[in-house]
């Protein structure tokens, strides 16, 4: 999504927030960060390595004017005048602050970074980081005293990764101002992604490619798993991966077609889950769309496809080969031993 070889941090400025649910208060910073050599080149790729292979962005979005939305609010002044960014980091904090209505919201500490020179689709433009420190880890800090070396413990922060951070893209199109963002500590769904950034999906083929992806995923542990045994779900999400890899659009006749040509009355479960999955979720799935590449790839790895049996023996299918569980794997009735079986056809071990 976006290339950080040039990107450079302009600004950086730390403040620590509190909880107002626990009336706990923020603490603001005065002035930016000065960096040594060293710190400077941790920081930097710290904070945008995590944002480097995402495949979903978000786009600004408010049910009455954009323009109340605080966080669009707040970068546009930002990418206008840069030499607002304290006091705007400042207000950023204060919005977060207000977010935190339940005991379960962490203080921290909050990283606001101004860049310049990120890679976005092929443009160098600028960008502004908000980066939530919730967790600190302990370690060990060497001193020497009175001639001899001893130890101490100290919190600090894991160079790992972000418990939470986002990254908004001075890109504006017809959508607005890309977002990315992540959450490794989601104790509170609402907290980040809808109250404090106030974000929805936007409208472009990565999120299309993952939506059309969790509904075949849904449909395969829903129905088909259920109706026609784990060999039929692994045989149709190996299907549905070949695809998305095979074809540069999705066109939904052109899918079912090549799904469901051999398979009897699956074809209608599939409408059938599908309207319902879209009345649930209150969306429209695309019946044609562009293919995102780096979706399929990185949503084809929750797709399971062991076969669990109760005799503690375990078939994974290879998602990758799709024709190969209809080819090589059998499954049937045993009379004698009154159980049922798989028997697996192959050449050699590997």
């Amino acid at each position: 999504m976006i290339k950080r070889q040039k990107s450079v941090i302009s600004q950086l400025i730390l403040h620590k927030v509190g909880n107002k649910f626990n009336d706990t208060k923020n603490a603001f910073s005065e002035s930016a960060v000065v960096f040594d050599e060293d710190s400077y080149q941790l920081m930097l790729p710290f904070l945008l390595k995590p944002f480097m292979n995402l495949a979903e962005s978000y786009r600004f979005d408010h049910h009455a004017d954009i323009n109340l939305n605080e966080l669009y609010s707040y970068s546009k002044q930002l990418f206008a005048d840069e030499s607002l960014f304290i006091d705007v980091s400042k207000n950023i904090v204060k919005h977060l602050y207000e977010q935190s209505n339940s005991a379960n919201i962490k203080t921290g500490d909050v990283i606001v970074v101004y860049f310049n020179d990120v890679e976005f689709n092929d443009v160098l433009t600028s960008a502004i980081g908000i980066f939530k420190v919730e967790n600190k880890l302990d370690f060990f800090q060497t001193y020497l005293q009175d001639g001899s070396y001893d130890v101490a413990v100290q919190k600090g922060i894991s160079t790992k990764k972000i418990d939470k951070g986002c990254l908004i893209i001075n890109y504006s199109d017809e959508q607005g101002f890309p977002v990315l963002s992540v959450d490794n500590n989601n104790y509170d769904a609402q907290y980040w992604l809808k109250n404090f950034l106030h974000v929805k999906y936007a409208n472009d083929k990565n999120f299309h490619t993952m939506t059309y992806l969790d509904l075949c995923k849904e449909f395969a542990g829903d129905i088909l798993k259920k109706e026609f045994g784990t060999k039929e779900q692994g045989n149709f999400l190996a299907k549905t991966v070949d695809y998305f890899k095979e074809n540069d659009t999705v066109n939904i006749h052109d899918f079912k077609k090549n799904l469901f040509e051999t398979s009897v009355g699956q074809e209608d479960l599939f409408d059938e889950f599908k309207k319902n999955y879209e009345n649930d979720r209150e969306m429209v799935v695309l019946n044609q769309f562009h293919v995102s590449e780096l979706v399929v790839k990185k949503q084809k790895q929750k797709f399971k496809t062991e076969i669990k049996l109760d005799t503690h023996i375990q078939i994974k299918l290879d998602i990758d080969a799709p024709d190969a569980a209809a080819e090589y794997l059998e499954n049937g009735f045993d009379e004698e031993k009154k159980m049922k079986y798989y028997k697996v056809y192959y050449n050699e071990e590997s």
